[in-house]
């Protein structure tokens, strides 16, 4: 059995916007600041506990150092108008509805569920959605326990903010894990599950069990691997160290593995920092002694890691202490993009730049990569056809498996930061996905999910799922 590695208990303490008046370290900034960072938490989440404030953040650097824009609300996260109206309202102590209205108006201006995720990610059974579940890729399911919906703290990048805001209507989440162990046996072509949230690695070991237990029998041998995407290594590294069950979470890992069963923590590193830490350090080597593999992704933002020498510095530190360079995103056209987003020239720029600087061991990293309605569509490079300046463009994982690591161009565009930002090379009036696409939301299903029926079909036939 792995033990934890023996570094000073901590004790969690959390801080919410209700708290801001409260943190010492921010008595620094005069009374307007403050009443603006009060604004932008009324209308996107707020949360940052004592070991991000303490021994993560640069005070003495701040409002530019990259942890402190990562965790605390900034002014320019809301467009001007918006700021003005909710500050007033906060200086004349207004009513808290009224408060609550004009917040959420500005939260539903926000795309706040992008790339399909209602419309097109949750499947259906006899026409029913499936609470809490999310399969937009062919061999990957996403789970979001009910439990698991908050995280250590909130990262102001972050895409699923909607789940941490209140907007209950659009929020993702699942109570019980059976809904999702039926919905695999009906689908022998799902080999991953990916458990997300918030961060699934805010539940206490003994409810994480309650839903990881039921895959593991032998009924869904299929399901090759299973994922848990969280930031706790980077936010709260006690979680795998001293907390009161931490050595009963590293059991479950070795579990997990015993059954047969790959477990991968797919693990939310935005800045070096978050690495240096011996609390954090210690966090890794007792998840890889268990078995478990860390694969590392994140975002480029603004702010926080926009900057070449940041990303090979990551990847190197990622590479040494035993974990996998996995992704780098591009930030989620949703939220506060505005503030954190990048153009996707410059993203490939800094991109290349990082990747040149790292050995072929650092290389396993893929991007910048756009998590789109289509799929991952990967920024490959630039290059002229035909004398016209262009993207080239791949898709590295798509709602129609047959467009995977599929090439496409797009028109050379600096300015563009997203993939609805640019436009089809060489004439063509509309994105060759696109016709698909409107199909997929008309008919209520895409090829990825297939029917139980296709995949019995295919399993009989081949002996395994096999697609045109």
């Amino acid at each position: 059995m792995v033990k934890t590695i023996s570094v000073p208990h901590r004790k969690f303490k959390v801080f919410t916007r209700r708290d801001l008046d409260s943190i010492p370290h921010l008595h620094r900034f005069s009374g307007d600041e403050l009443l603006a960072m009060k604004a932008v938490a009324r209308v996107l989440p707020f949360r940052v506990n004592d070991y991000v404030v303490e021994e993560l953040i640069d005070w003495d650097h701040v409002p530019e150092d990259p942890i402190f824009q990562l965790t605390f609300p900034q002014p320019e996260m809301l467009p001007e108008a918006d700021l003005s109206r909710m500050v007033d309202l906060i200086r004349r102590e207004a009513p808290e509805d009224e408060i609550d209205a004009t917040a959420r108006a500005i939260q539903l201006a926000m795309n706040p569920h992008p790339a399909g995720q209602v419309e097109l990610n949750v499947p259906s059974v006899e026409g029913v959605p499936i609470p809490g579940l999310q399969h937009k890729y062919r061999e990957t399911v996403l789970f979001f326990p009910s439990s698991g919906q908050t995280c250590h703290s909130y990262c102001t990048y972050c895409f699923r903010w909607p789940q941490f805001v209140g907007l209950d209507e659009l929020k993702f989440a699942a109570r019980e894990a059976e809904s999702l162990v039926a919905y695999l046996k009906d689908h022998p072509e799902v080999n991953s599950v990916l458990f997300t949230g918030g961060d699934p690695m805010v539940m206490k070991t003994k409810v994480l069990r309650r839903y990881i237990e039921p895959l593991l029998v032998p009924e869904l041998d299929h399901i090759v691997s299973i994922r848990i995407g969280t930031k706790a290594p980077a936010y709260w590294p006690h979680r795998f160290t001293t907390d009161d069950d931490a050595d009963d979470l590293l059991e479950l890992f070795e579990e997990i593995e015993a059954a047969g069963r790959h477990i991968a923590l797919m693990a939310h590193y935005s800045h070096p920092r978050e690495l240096a830490t011996p609390v954090a350090q210690a966090a890794l080597r007792a998840i890889r002694n268990t078995g478990a593999v860390v694969r590392c992704q994140a975002p480029l933002i603004k702010h926080v890691n926009d900057d070449p020498q940041v990303w090979s510095d990551l990847w190197k530190q990622q590479v040494f202490l035993g974990a996998i360079p996995y992704y780098m995103f591009v930030e989620r056209d949703t939220g506060p993009k505005q503030y954190f987003e990048v153009p996707l020239a410059r993203a490939l720029d800094i991109f290349s730049t990082a990747y040149r600087r790292v050995s072929g061991l650092g290389r396993t990293v893929r991007g910048p990569s756009m998590s789109a309605t289509p799929g991952k569509v990967l920024v490959d490079g630039t290059t002229t056809v035909h004398g016209e300046r262009v993207f080239a463009l791949k898709f590295l994982q798509a709602r129609d498996p047959s467009w995977v690591n599929r090439i496409f161009f797009a028109k050379y565009d600096p300015e563009a930061c997203w993939l609805d930002d640019l436009e089809p090379a060489f004439g063509e009036s509309e994105w060759w996905f696109q016709a698909p696409i409107r199909e997929m939301k008309a008919s209520g299903m895409q090829p990825s999910w297939g029917t139980r029926s296709q995949v019995r079909k295919r399993i009989t036939e081949f002996g395994h799922v096999e697609w045109e």
